[in-house]
């Protein structure tokens, strides 16, 4: 019964959010046809401008449009882009491999960098080098994303030259060199993501080990006379990992939502670049696709969270053991 309680609570919230992902976009001023024609629908012939908005199903009243969504939804079917003329699902495909590269890498960079600081900082903590570090941490963590990309642009695209400040990779290079080109252009929207996500981390891990390091299990080791890195990395860093391994899976959900920001300061060709021009657009079957997408990335983290907490945390299998139990006696409290 647990099982099945917890797949109807994800059920309704997918429910709800994709209800939310096709209203939202419909809900914002402009239109579709206005991006397509420069604003001005004066000029055009209104039999014209109403076979648009048919073809594109934009006439319908919103109800029988919201039926439509769901109809094509369930059969894989998410529309046609109005900025590109192309199947919505076509332009995610095409885009997420992207996204998933930069996202990925940034998102694992600054979980390994803020944790292994969080540790560091917490064995240190009462000190003036644990200070100065929470203090960094936390000027950078305060530092916009778009800022710390701009920054990095100036120092290291225009003054220094070092790497490209826009796009992804270029369409004349093939094989190794092609490889090279994509490395260099993802250097820096890669140490932006980096940067800004270090602090959490850093603060989640660091609070977790400062809790950790007061548990009886710690001073039992260092009584065995095991050497301090074992005892931090060995006993102390494997249980203050719990929580930092619910705050990483969440933010692997929202990674197919793409780094709308930083996708955008750099011209990088991910869903976060793709979705903002949709928002200019007014391209409703995009929108509603990257929002969709991102949604089941976020719930699918949930999930993922959800039935891999208990393998890692000994005393989470126990409490729904007995949860279990507990279920399977009847109020009276006699077994079924």
């Amino acid at each position: 019964m647990t099982a099945l309680r917890r797949a109807g609570q994800y059920a309704l919230v997918l429910w709800a959010a994709v209800t939310l992902n096709f209203v939202l976009p419909h809900l914002a001023p402009g239109d579709p046809v206005n991006y397509l024609y420069g604003g001005d629908q004066q000029s055009l012939d209104p039999v014209y401008v109403a076979q648009i908005r048919a073809d594109y199903g934009l006439d319908r009243p919103i109800l029988e449009q919201y039926v439509s969504f769901w109809s094509g939804l369930l059969h894989g079917d998410l529309g046609m882009s109005v900025q590109h003329n192309r199947p919505v699902l076509d332009v995610l495909w095409e885009k997420l491999p992207w996204t998933i590269a930069l996202v990925g890498i940034g998102t694992l960079l600054a979980f390994v960098i803020g944790s292994l600081l969080g540790t560091w900082a917490a064995w240190r903590r009462g000190t003036a080098k644990e200070t100065g570090s929470v203090v960094t941490v936390l000027a950078l963590d305060s530092m916009p994303g778009f800022w710390i990309g701009m920054i990095l642009i100036a120092v290291f695209s225009v003054t220094l030259g070092w790497f490209p400040s826009y796009g992804a990779a270029s369409f004349d290079a093939t094989g190794f060199e092609w490889l090279t080109e994509v490395a260099s252009r993802m250097a820096l929207p890669v140490a932006t993501l980096t940067i800004a996500g270090i602090g959490g981390f850093f603060l989640m891990t660091r609070a977790s080990m400062v809790g950790v390091l007061d548990e009886p299990f710690i001073r039992l080791a260092r009584a065995k006379g095991l050497g301090e890195l074992r005892v931090a990395l060995g006993h102390a860093l494997r249980n203050a990992l719990l929580p930092v391994y619910t705050t990483l899976t969440l933010t692997v959900g929202v990674l197919l939502s793409g780094a709308v920001v930083v996708e955008s300061v750099f011209a990088y060709p991910g869903l976060g670049k793709l979705t903002f021009d949709a928002v200019t657009a007014r391209d409703y079957p995009l929108l509603q696709g990257a929002f969709l997408l991102a949604t089941v990335g976020i719930v699918a983290a949930n999930l993922l969270a959800d039935l891999t907490y208990p393998l890692l945390d000994p005393r989470v299998r126990k409490d729904r053991t007995a949860a279990k139990k507990r279920d399977a006696r009847s109020p009276e409290g006699i077994p079924a």
